[in-house]
Parts: C-alpha cells; structure tokens; sequence
C-alpha cells in the first residue's frame, strides 16, 4: 500500500491545523508522500499568504520598500515554526533571499511559489521527512507548457528510493531553472503528478469539506455528501462550477486507474467521497450532483433552410474563433442555430460578432439573450432510469422557473438547462428537492 496525501491551505492556515495534518499522517505508515499547499486563512476575513506574496512582488516591482510586508508573511510562517517547535528551518535566511530575488524581479510565478515552498520546509522539519524542491521533478517546457511524460520519469527515478518526503504543491520549473506555477489550485495537480509517478495505490486530498456534495451548501443547506463517484461525472460537476478538486487533477490520476479519496483534515475519520474511473456500485440517488453557473448571454440565429446549408454551423462558429470568443453550447433547430457564451468575454465584441455573422451567413434575423446560468444534473445512475427529463421539468416547473435552453449529452450523463441568472439559486433548488430530498422521504417511510 503506498498513499499520496496532498493538503490545501485550510489545512496548513496555522501551527494548530498543521499538527492535526501530522496527526494524520502519524497515523497511517502508508501516507509517504505529502504534498502541501501555502497557508490559507486562518478566519473568514484573513488574507491567503499566496495573495500577500502577489501584493509584496507587487510593490517591489514598483520600487516600493517591501521590509514590512516581508515581515506580515514571515509572520504566518514563525507562528507556525513556534507553535510546532520547528527550528531546523533558517526562516531569516530564507526570507533574506526571496526578498533579493523580489527585488531583482524574479517574477510573479517565483513569487506565489514561495508560500508552497516555505510550507513545505516546515512540514518537512516537523513529520521528520526529506524535503524535495518541486522545481526539481515538476517540469515545464521551454513554452511554459507542463512537460508531462519527462515529468513522470524524473519524479519517479527521484522518489524511488526516498520512503518519506514533502514535495510542495504548485509550481515546477522552466528548462533554464525558472520557477513555473500551475493555475490557482495547481497543488491538487501536483499531488496527483506524484500519485502517478509512485504508482500510488490511492490519492487522498485533505481539505475543509468531508468530500464533494451533491450540492453547492451556500444554496442547499446540508446537501448530502457523495460517497462515490466517477471521473467523468466529476469532470462534469467541476466544469459547471463545483470546486473541491481542481479539474485539470483528474488526468494524471486517470491515466494510472488511481482512486482520489477527499477527505476533512478537521475530521479524519469521515470517509469523504472516493473518485474512481468506473463503478458497479449504485449511486445513492438517480443524479450524483448539480451544479451550475451565471453569466452567459446567448447569440440566437433565424434563417429559413438552414439546415439545408452545407457548413452553416461550421461558418458561424468561425466567426466566434475569428473574435478570440469561445462557446458552451450550440442548440439548434430546423430553422434556429444558438451560440451560448461567456457574457463577459462577448459584450465588449458584440457587434463586431454580429457583423461577422451577417456577412458569413446572411441570417434572417440575429437576437440575444443575456443574464442566463447553465445549471447540470450529472449522474450515472441516469442512464438506466427513466423519466429523469420529465422530472426535472416538473421540479422546475413546480418551482415556476422558466427554461431558457435544453442540452444533453450523448452520453445520458447529464442535462444542462440555461435558465434566467435570477432563478439560478430557485433552480438548484429545487433540482435537489425533487432528485434527493422527494428520494429521501420515499426511502425513509
């Protein structure tokens, strides 16, 4: 049994949450590779310490004196050194050198790093394991572009013979040695690089929550936990706004057929959710979750016999390409062919698109609607029941929301309905009352 654990910055915000993580770790032999994350916040109106390093490069950017805003963060990180009695780690020596390389303009993505690598340090001095520097096995391109498969044979030739090590989440480096970080979140896919690296037998990612929920809790209270669930409908969810993972953690783990286990650092002993490749167990409900997002505008076109023109979609697409605009989703008719964007990225090209669309289509006519949210119900348990569809419009229709647009996949794993940004919360709702809650009551009696 070999396990990787990756823990986000909830979990390291003070010396309190970092000792519950050596908890964990202590507790189970096969935790042997950790992957942490910069401290977070530590109450709801504290400032993540990757955030204060954005602002201190900032302002050495700018010229400006950076000592006492070098101090705030060197603040967080002697808190947590004093509280866990951690002294092997020169904290002065190592804030005397970002401050240098600051000021010499190292770069942004140096910057953000530091916060993973610093924590890294620490919890490495504390569990007692080895400190290995992730510019050393996370490796991008000369084009900045994450070089995974040269990635994947350093890592592993690396660890091969390292039982115990720390490996910051976050950042690699560039051919010339140059710090490169992923997205916001890129810990998750750091964890998941290493996970592949090892041929771990499971991922476990240690947050604040007891695994994904089947719905988002600022608008469902005390939404159910998902037990199980699939890469795919995880793909899904995340992609219509449900953020415990990041998305892009998925493939290197996928690859492998490696299980990802989400889990409470504040409560270990919950099972979280597991996200596996495939499953015969039966979801508890017919959906796995829902999820959603605003701020999209659709672009509606009319002409008589277009479907009848040869390349018709592919010609008003290109017009989206053309303005730098990508699309969600296509809807069409026999006579109708909508465009469902990002409202922000198209109402500043709006006219140049409906330009462009005119002289590439000759449409009948062109209207938009804007302020809409896609919501998705996703779940595997959908493709064996019947009656799905007809319930989700009765639950909506019940809860007097008016449906703007209807896509499903191909694959019956999910539905997507636009819906006014208004109604979004109504929505959501109401899609949990009648797939889980009605569900809940039935199986109760």
């Amino acid at each position: 049994m070999l396990k990787v654990a990756k823990f986000g910055g909830s979990s390291l915000a003070s010396s309190g949450q970092m000792a519950k993580v050596g908890e964990i770790v202590k507790a189970d032999r096969f935790r042997r590779y950790i992957i942490p994350s910069a401290p977070g916040r530590r109450f709801s109106d504290d400032t993540k310490v990757t955030d204060l390093l954005y602002k201190c490069y900032d302002a050495a950017a700018a010229g400006e004196d950076i000592d006492g805003r070098l101090d705030e963060i060197r603040g967080r990180y002697q808190e947590i050194a004093d509280g866990l009695r951690v002294k092997k780690v020169d904290l002065d020596a190592e804030f005397a050198l970002i401050g240098d390389y600051f000021k010499r303009q190292a770069g942004r993505d140096y910057a953000a790093s530091r916060g993973e690598y610093l924590n890294g340090k620490l919890l490495a001095a504390y569990l007692g394991f080895r400190f290995i520097d992730a510019a050393e096995v996370i490796l991008f391109d000369a084009h900045g572009n994450f070089d995974e498969e040269r990635t994947n044979g350093v890592c592993r030739e690396r660890l091969k013979n390292v039982e115990y090590a720390v490996i910051p989440g976050f950042y690699g480096a560039m051919p010339d040695g140059s710090i490169k970080t992923f997205s916001r979140g890129g810990s998750d896919i750091t964890g998941s690089i290493v996970s592949r690296a090892v041929h771990a037998n499971v991922y476990e990612n240690w947050t604040d929550v007891s695994g994904c929920l089947v719905a988002d809790p600022h608008i469902v209270e005390n939404p159910e936990t998902i037990q199980t669930i699939t890469y795919r409908e995880l793909r899904e969810l995340s992609y219509m706004g449900a953020s415990v993972l990041h998305e892009d953690a998925i493939f290197p783990v996928r690859a492998e057929g490696i299980p990802i286990n989400i889990r409470n650092t504040n409560r270990p002993k919950d099972e979280g959710t597991l996200i596996v490749e495939s499953t015969v167990k039966s979801p508890a409900h017919v959906i796995t979750g829902v999820a959603g997002r605003k701020g999209f505008c659709s672009v509606n076109i009319d002409k008589a016999m277009m479907n009848a023109e040869i390349g018709f979609g592919r010609k008003v697409l290109q017009v989206f390409e053309e303005n730098g605009i990508s699309f969600e989703h296509t809807p069409s008719g026999i006579d109708t062919f909508s465009v469902i964007v990002h409202q922000s990225e198209f109402a500043d090209k709006e006219q140049d698109v409906l330009a462009g669309l005119h002289r590439a289509v000759n449409p009948d006519r062109i209207y938009l609607e804007s302020d809409l949210a896609l919501v998705a119900i996703v779940g595997r348990g959908m493709v064996n029941s019947t009656g799905t569809a007809g319930r989700l419009f009765n639950a909506l229709a019940g809860a007097g929301v008016n449906i703007k647009m209807i896509d499903q996949g191909s694959s019956e794993l999910n539905i997507i309905v636009g819906v006014r940004d208004e109604d979004f919360e109504t929505t959501i709702q109401a899609i949990y009352e009648e797939f889980v809650g009605k569900e809940k009551k039935q199986t109760s009696r």
